[in-house]
């Protein structure tokens, strides 16, 4: 049987595209993911195929793998240009198991990720211009408080957000004492075994939050839609992203180095200027290796360096 890679002829254009969808249909349907991972795959997968198709290119070499990354490279973040590299590479690993294809992105690298510190982080009173604008009586504004104060104090991603449950909010033990806290299920993870204690200020907007919303299934989503069409639905990650990005700008932060990740960042600097150890902000953000804690370490060191002050004062003085 022919595949949309195999295709030649004067016909190539139209049976390329149908049979193209076709074998994409059947690579998405083998990967064994969550379905996030799916989801980007799928992207990265039509991403690549329709590029081919862009250059009428039927039949693929290696050279034509490699001038698809270079010009994913000069378009998008290396971290995009990687996910897009890491599609690619499974989608003609499979092509090659199957008897479709041979492998020709076989060892093709994707861009070259810089793990130092990237995003910008805010300041103690930066956050609290972020949340006293955002701070209101509606629903819309009790929500969005809620989830500015968690995502700042405990340090939580917008997949952890999103994927909280009302039945979430328990106890924890904290020195002879029950604290509360939210279970959250991390990236990558499929169980909810990790928590962030909430802070009094943070438990308060939770709850003040969802009196307001009313009565709902302890399974319903602790943060849910409340827009006409998706009322009460689980927000999605670009949602929330979304919802940063406009408290951030609305409070006078609208640079583009400012996301919904900047609050992660802010929570975890602000645990180490203020006397938390590595290894207990290791914890907060529920990384699995120090190391990658460790950058904001370095870029707090960084920051104090007074090199450049030295270096003028001598110029100038």
């Amino acid at each position: 049987m022919e595949t949309a890679l195999q295709i030649t002829g004067t016909a190539a254009v139209i049976q390329a595209q149908e049979l193209t969808d076709a074998l994409a249909a059947q690579f998405i349907s083998f990967i064994d993911a969550a379905p996030q991972s799916v989801a980007i795959y799928r992207a990265g997968t039509r991403k690549l195929l329709d590029w081919l198709s862009s250059k009428g290119i039927t039949q693929p070499r290696r050279d034509d793998v490699l001038a698809y990354r270079d010009e994913l490279k000069a378009n998008y973040k290396p971290t995009t240009v990687s996910l897009y590299m890491t599609a690619a590479r499974l989608f003609f690993r499979w092509t090659d198991q199957q008897g479709f294809y041979p492998n020709i992105a076989d060892n093709v690298k994707g861009a070259k990720l810089d793990r130092e510190h990237k995003k910008e982080c805010l300041t103690s009173h930066a956050v609290k211009d972020v949340l006293q604008a955002a701070k209101g009586d509606t629903l819309a504004g009790l929500r969005d408080y809620a989830i500015l104060a968690l995502m700042t104090t405990c340090g939580l991603r917008c997949i952890e957000v999103t994927r909280a449950n009302i039945s979430d909010l328990r106890t924890v033990t904290a020195e002879n004492t029950l604290a509360p806290a939210l279970y959250l299920q991390g990236k990558g993870r499929e169980e909810k075994t990790d928590f962030a204690k909430l802070p009094p200020q943070v438990a308060q907007a939770i709850n003040a939050y969802l009196k307001a919303r009313g009565k709902a299934d302890s399974k319903a989503p602790l943060f849910a839609s409340i827009s006409h069409n998706s009322k009460g639905q689980r927000l999605t990650t670009r949602s929330v992203s979304r919802l940063v990005k406009g408290h951030l700008v609305a409070a006078g932060y609208d640079r583009a180095t400012m996301t919904a990740h900047s609050l992660r960042h802010t929570a975890a600097t602000l645990a180490l200027l203020n006397g938390e150890t590595l290894g207990q902000v290791q914890k907060m953000l529920r990384h699995a290796n120090i190391n990658t804690t460790m950058i904001y370490e370095h870029a707090i060191e960084r920051a104090k360096s007074t090199c450049e002050y030295t270096v003028a004062n001598a110029i100038f003085a």
